[in-house]
């Protein structure tokens, strides 16, 4: 059976097992206060909760969702007053007036009579409050059901981004990385060993530690150490490089692989290559413990103009990642390229 109709076989039973309990409950509150057991006893109670029913339903399926749902409050609770009078109005002279006779209705329920209808009204306030309450539980769960489902798809949605962003970048770091320790093996430097083993260490870090969303930023900055150390055998010895970092790498967590990109590209399509006056600024503030500041500045040629059909794929992962992982206002990314210079500043709200 679809689930659609199962649910609604489920609530009509539900509803119905209800009533039934509700007409039992008040033929024993009839007999109670009758001390006889007769059929007209059992009819009572079934025609005092066709008014209850017709208050309840109405409200639970006209004036909330018109209304309360609405936040007319004023306008819910005006007709909810005129709902439930007219209810037990209707309960005395439609319904019990007529059939006196043939249920034995006592004197008191042969006409209208104040203490019958305010008896009537608090007993249909009481049904209708009840209902609501059950309703707004209800609608509560499934609420917190379909945040929770929301929840759930949205996690899966960013995994499987961020799965795709890290599978993008892991190989063209690679890429790079071997293309430089290739041209040095060419000229059969005595550096290559060592390279090599930096890079078995900088792939290590991006396989293994950096499957993690946030990982230890001192592990990050060991990373950026060896990757700058892997980049420099491929500039020039005239190339000014500048590496600092201020203060102490505070004991925090941050989003894997968010530098390389722009560090990759600073040395790979900076440069002029002229070796006149090139430069790489490359600095880590860490003297406010609640944020890290990481800026880079390198000077590139009038012929280069920054080629973004190369460096565009790496920013827009960083991008993406930092707008996945972090909200807007933990973090700052400021690129400019003008007067031949390209700058990044990133300031980063660190997680503790």
């Amino acid at each position: 059976m679809p689930e659609k109709l199962l649910n609604k076989r489920n609530y009509i039973i539900a509803h119905t097992v209800f009533w039934l309990f509700s007409i039992t409950f008040l033929s024993i509150i009839f007999y109670l206060n009758s001390e006889i057991f007769s059929v007209s006893l059992i009819g009572k109670a079934a025609i005092s909760n066709i008014g209850f029913a017709a208050s309840v339903y109405i409200n639970l399926y006209l004036l909330i969702p018109r209304f309360l749902k609405q936040k007319n409050y004023i306008f819910y609770i005006f007709w909810l007053i005129v709902l439930i009078s007219a209810s037990s109005v209707f309960v005395q002279f439609i319904i019990v007036y007529p059939l006196r006779n043939i249920l034995h209705v006592s004197s008191q329920f042969s006409g209208f009579n104040a203490n019958t209808h305010s008896a009537f009204f608090f007993a249909t306030l009481v049904y209708v409050g009840i209902s609501s309450f059950f309703k707004f539980i209800k609608d509560w769960i499934s609420m917190q059901d379909l945040n929770y489902k929301l929840a759930k798809i949205e996690q899966q949605k960013l995994e499987a981004e961020l799965n795709t962003l890290k599978s993008q970048l892991n190989p063209h770091f690679l890429f790079n990385s071997l293309n430089n320790i290739y041209s040095l093996a060419l000229i059969k430097s005595d550096k290559v060993p060592g390279l090599i083993l930096k890079l078995s260490d900088l792939m290590r870090h991006i396989i293994y530690e950096s499957r993690e969303k946030y990982i230890a930023l001192e592990k990050e900055i060991e990373f950026v150490d060896n990757f700058i150390a892997l980049q420099r055998i491929r500039t020039s010895e005239k190339t000014k490089i500048e590496y600092h970092k201020n203060g102490e790498v505070p004991s925090a967590r941050i989003a894997p692989l968010l530098f390389e990109p722009f560090i990759d590209n600073a040395f790979k399509h900076g440069l002029p290559g002229t070796g006149k006056n090139d430069f790489i600024r490359i600095n880590f503030d860490f003297n406010n413990t609640e944020k890290l500041i990481f800026t880079i500045e390198n000077n590139y040629s009038d012929a280069e103009k920054w080629n973004n059909k190369h460096s565009g794929i790496g920013v827009r992962n960083v991008k993406q990642r930092l707008s996945l992982l972090y909200k807007e206002e933990d973090y700052l990314l400021k690129i400019d390229h003008t007067n031949y210079i390209y700058s990044v500043i990133l300031e980063l709200k660190l997680m503790h």
